[in-house]
Parts: C-alpha cells; sequence; structure tokens
C-alpha cells in the first residue's frame, strides 16, 4: 500500500482494527509518559479526572495510573484494540477503555473531565478526506496536548474554541549522539505570536522537536464576554 493511501485510511476503523490485528506489543505516538510527565503534573493535578482519546495500545495512561492519577479514561475508535486493552487491564479499575468515535462523544456528559489527553489523534484526522471539517468537529468537543507545527497548529486551534494557549516542545527520541543546539526545558512556555514566528527565532528552523499544546478553557475570549472563566487545563 502506498504511503499517501495508507495515511488517508487513519480516519477508518478498518484500518486500525487491521493494524492492531497484527501489532503485538505496545506502541507510543511521539512521546511516552515518562518523558511527558513533568509538563502532566505541571497542568493536571492527580485528582482530575483524565481522558485519553485515542488510546490506541500504549501503556501511557498506565504510567499515569502508576504515577498516582486515580482514574483515566480511554477511547478508541478500533474495538479490536479497546477489547485487548480491557483484557490487559482488568484487574486495574483506575483504567477505563471505551470504544468511542472522538467526533461523537455524545454518551460523556457536558464537563465530564477535567483534562484530555491527545498524542496523535488530531494528526490521524487530518491526513484524510475533510479533514479540517473534522479537525473542528473533534476540537469543538477538547481541549488536549497534539502535535504539529505552529504556523498552522496555532491557527486552527484558536479558530476552533475560546481557549488560552501555550506551547511547549520536547526533543524527538533520537538514537544517534545529539549535536550540539539550543534546547529548552519542558516545562517552559515558548513564547510565540499569533502566527507562532518567535519558534523558529529561537529554536531554529526545522527543529527536532515535537510540539505539545497546553489549551485552556477561557470564556473572555468569546463574543460578548467579558469575564474570564479559566477551566482546569490540558
Amino acid at each position: 500500500m502506498r504511503l499517501g493511501t495508507m495515511m488517508q485510511d487513519y480516519g477508518k476503523p478498518s484500518y486500525w482494527d487491521e493494524r492492531y490485528s497484527n501489532e503485538s506489543g505496545p506502541f507510543d505516538w511521539y512521546q511516552n509518559f515518562n518523558a511527558l510527565a513533568p509538563l502532566i503534573h505541571l497542568y493536571v493535578p492527580l485528582h482530575h479526572q483524565v481522558l485519553v482519546v485515542g488510546c490506541g495500545n500504549s501503556d501511557f495512561s498506565e504510567g499515569m495510573v502508576n504515577d498516582g492519577y486515580r482514574e483515566v479514561v480511554n477511547i478508541d475508535i478500533s474495538s479490536v484494540v479497546i477489547e485487548a486493552m480491557q483484557r490487559k487491564y482488568s484487574d486495574r479499575p483506575q483504567l477505563k477503555y471505551i470504544r468511542m468515535d472522538v467526533l461523537d462523544m455524545g454518551a460523556f456528559q457536558t464537563g465530564s473531565f477535567d483534562a484530555v489527553v491527545d498524542k496523535g489523534t488530531l494528526d490521524a484526522l487530518m491526513c484524510g478526506k475533510n479533514s479540517k471539517q473534522l479537525a473542528a468537529k473533534m476540537l469543538k468537543e477538547i481541549e488536549r496536548i497534539t502535535y504539529g507545527a505552529p504556523n498552522y497548529r496555532l491557527r486552527l486551534l484558536r479558530d476552533s474554541c475560546s481557549w488560552t494557549i501555550k506551547l511547549h516542545v520536547i526533543e524527538k527520541f533520537v538514537l544517534e549522539e545529539k549535536t550540539e543546539r539550543l534546547t529548552w526545558e519542558l516545562t517552559n512556555p515558548v513564547p510565540l505570536d499569533d502566527e507562532g514566528s518567535p519558534v523558529e527565532a529561537i529554536l531554529g528552523q526545522n527543529p527536532d522537536v515535537h510540539y505539545i499544546y497546553i489549551c485552556i478553557k477561557d470564556y473572555s475570549l468569546r463574543p460578548g464576554m467579558k469575564s474570564m472563566n479559566v477551566s482546569n487545563p490540558l
């Protein structure tokens, strides 16, 4: 199968069912929990209700529970991987796995979660047809961590919802020895404007990093709203 065809299939349950039927071990998109733990701790207290979207077979949520988070709910479009994860964690009541499409989360009441984590679901939607409409639909429902170049993702995030947005970066996992280059502390937000242009000025062009967006509800950004009401972040 050609790469282009595979990427377009990322939004189809059948693609993920087939993939997870042939994938034995856990796989983490971009970064694992240990790498992101300092940032998670910065924004999400241990008592918060957490939802992980597009969980796949990652052990990210297991890491959160082992770290002290009381309950982590996980959803994925693939029934194959959800059934496998339900079996794997049948003895861990803090970990809940539900087959659900991130575009239709009507089973959850408004305000059910304090924090929503996404490490690759938005990217999968952006690979298929009607990507902008599907991404906007997803962003209307959740706040999350996601990956993508700031000059595009920032506009998408700001146009979709009433959020205050902070950008963090973390270096990608690399096998080769690191070259000397400017690094950025994970827990320090990167200064940016609407276009994300200062990122290149600080980190250089095409920095070898993953971008993490912290989206905090800010109702003062809605037309006609003068007071600010900030919900629990992430």
